[in-house]
This record gives C-alpha cells, structure tokens and sequence, in this order.
C-alpha cells in the first residue's frame, strides 16, 4: 500500500499503522498516489463494478470481489436538452456514498482491524454498514440524534451498532473521533480518510466512460463535507494529466443558504471557512456542515476549475424535489439540491451533469411550511 499524506504539513504515515488523521496538525489525509489511465476500450468487458477502474484505485482489484455489492454504473438521464442527471440514488444502499464505502471497507478488511468506526448524517452510515456487514466486520455508526428514522432502521438492519449522539453532525463527529484512535479500531471516516475519496472520483470516470471519453462542460455537484467534489475534481485531474480529456469541467458547488460556510468563503475570497458559526438546520441535512475539515481543498478546487458557488433555499429545494418527482425520480430533498441550483442560475447552452445522490425513501418528501 501507499502513504497517506497531510496537504497542510506533508508528514507522512504508512496506512498499515491505521493513523486516522496528521498527528502534527490533526487534519485529514491525502494520499501519495498516481493513478496509471484507464484503457477505454477495455471497459466493455469488465467486471460492473467500481472495480472496472482498476488502474486509478489506490487499492489493488481483490482477486474476488468479496466486498463488492456491484456499486457504480449509474444511469445518465436528460432533464433538459443539456442538463443531464446521473442517477446515483440508484446504488445498492440508495446513495453516492457507496462508491467510497467500498475502499473503505476493502481497505479494512486488509487491515484485519478489531472494529470498525464511522460517523454520519444517515447515508455514509448506511454505506460503511452495509459494506462492513459484506466484508464481515464489526461495526458501529455514530449518529445526530434527529437522524432520519428510515436511515437509523437501514444501518442497524444491515447488523452495525447506531449510537445515537445529542447535538448536530459536528457531535457526531466528535464522538466517533473521540475512540478513533484507540487500539485496533479502524476509523472509516468519509471525510478524514482519502481512500474514500478515491472511490467517490469513479463517479467522474463512469460519466467520461458512458461519454465516449469526455466530459461535459459543468458539474453541478452538491457540497457538505466535500467529498464528492473532491472525488471529481481527482478524477478531472488525473483524466486531464493523462492526456485523457483536453479540457476540465467547471465545478459549481451547491450548498444549502441556511448553512454555507463555503459558499460564504468562496464570495469573500478567503482561502478557508470564515464563519463555522452557521448552525441552521436544513432540508439538505446530507450538506448541513457548518465546518467541513477539507474546506481549504473545496475552495481550491472549484476555483482552479473556473467554477462558483450556488446557494438554494429551502424553498427552492422543495420545489425541485417535487419536481424531479414529477418527472419519475423521487429523490431525498439533499439530492434535489443540486436540480434546484440548476434552475436558478443562466447555464445558457453549456452541458451539464448533476447527481441524484439519495432516493426519496430515506427521508420522504420534505414537508412544506
């Protein structure tokens, strides 16, 4: 395996030590990795996986796919003659999160830990539970108390342990962290952990796949933690150095108006979060984070792309959710945000790609005021 490595501080340290964070600095890991391109012409005849990619993972293919629930290759739908959907909500536990869930738990699963950790709003729990429960590890999910009751009965179906945490997903976080480091627990942080987000950047691979080797124009993508941006923006980078694609995609980044620290950062032209105040609860309760740990990655990303931030509110996000339902796809009101963002800013007739990432079922319909 290779090295993690912290953005901020470049110490560096072996996975196999299962260090969850920079022990200087305490921030998130990168990891010291160079995908090699990815055969196109190959693909048809893959395995239909996350695995097909092989080549840009950080982990070798397993020689069976034990941990594999057949994640990826999402459908791309058109909800304008330019605006196309990539349905992720269609994944096996019925979020995007799966495709980081899988590295995460294949990576564990080499690791032999004694038990598996991980903190979440609902869906990232829902993935690293259903993953561990395929891999069979032990494991617990640390929760917000006001968790959607559909996303609690998902995890603790699929045989984790919920501890239910008072307070927001901040809380959450702490709670997980604060047992991260004792002996022989393997911390499955979507967030700190870059193996996820290695997984997450398939999302873009499968998009230039199914286009014939491009990319659209823009990326609409919805940002909490940042995790499926930062995916993107790897998968957009390593395309681009390998000669792959000649042009990058703009990033537009949709957060929630009642919590956007990012957004608010990105307007101001600050490097970092400038108001980890904002504590407003949201629809969007996947996006809620008012002080994501890769903030200063998110900010370079989207600006290296030429992209912007856009803010939707809860309004907004009700509209489109029941719009996107109109049309055939019942999404979670967080998955709606990224089509509510769409509609309120002039794309003109660039091509787009947005994700659905959560069905409906997790949450319901966002209930009106």
């Amino acid at each position: 395996m290779t090295e993690y490595q912290c953005p901020m501080c470049d110490v560096r340290s072996p996975v196999e030590t299962a260090a969850w964070c920079c022990p200087q600095c305490h921030g998130p890991w990168d990891l010291d990795f160079r995908a090699s391109p990815v055969p196109r012409d190959s693909l048809p005849s893959r395995v239909n996986s996350l695995w097909r990619y092989e080549e840009a993972l950080p982990l070798p293919a397993p020689a069976h796919a034990a941990v594999s629930l057949g994640e990826g290759r999402t459908p791309l739908v058109p909800l304008t003659d330019t605006v196309t959907a990539k349905l992720d909500f269609l994944m096996p536990t019925l979020a995007f999160k799966d495709r980081g869930a899988v590295m995460l738990a294949e990576l564990a699963r080499r690791l032999k830990p004694r038990r598996v950790i991980a903190d979440s709003s609902g869906n990232a729990g829902t993935s690293i539970a259903a993953y561990c429960a395929r891999a069979g590890l032990d494991c617990t999910v640390y929760v917000p108390a006001g968790t959607s009751p559909k996303k609690l009965e998902q995890i603790g179906a699929h045989g984790a342990r919920v501890e239910l945490v008072t307070g927001d997903r901040e809380a959450a976080a702490q709670a997980a962290r604060s047992v991260a480091g004792d002996e022989d627990v393997f911390y499955a942080s979507h967030v700190f952990n870059p193996y996820f987000l290695h997984g997450t950047k398939t999302y873009v691979y499968e998009i230039w796949e199914d286009l014939g080797g491009r990319l659209p124009e823009t990326l609409v993508l919805p940002v909490g933690n940042g995790t499926l941006l930062l995916g993107a923006a790897l998968a957009i980078d390593e395309l681009h150095a390998q000669g792959l694609i000649t042009r990058k995609p703009a990033l537009l980044a949709v957060q929630a108006a009642a919590v956007a620290p990012l957004a608010f950062a990105f307007r101001a032209g600050a490097d970092d979060i400038l108001a980890p105040s904002f504590t407003t609860s949201t629809l969007a309760e996947g996006i809620a984070i008012p002080n994501p740990p890769r903030a200063r990655q998110i900010l370079t990303a989207v600006r290296a792309t030429g992209g912007s931030f856009l803010t939707v509110t809860e309004d907004q996000i009700r509209a489109a959710q029941l719009d996107l339902a109109a049309r055939g796809l019942y999404v979670e009101s967080t998955g709606a945000a990224s089509w509510a963002a769409a509609g309120t800013c002039d794309l003109g007739d660039r091509t787009v790609v947005l994700p659905l990432c959560g069905a409906g079922l997790k949450t319901g319909l966002a209930a009106a005021t």
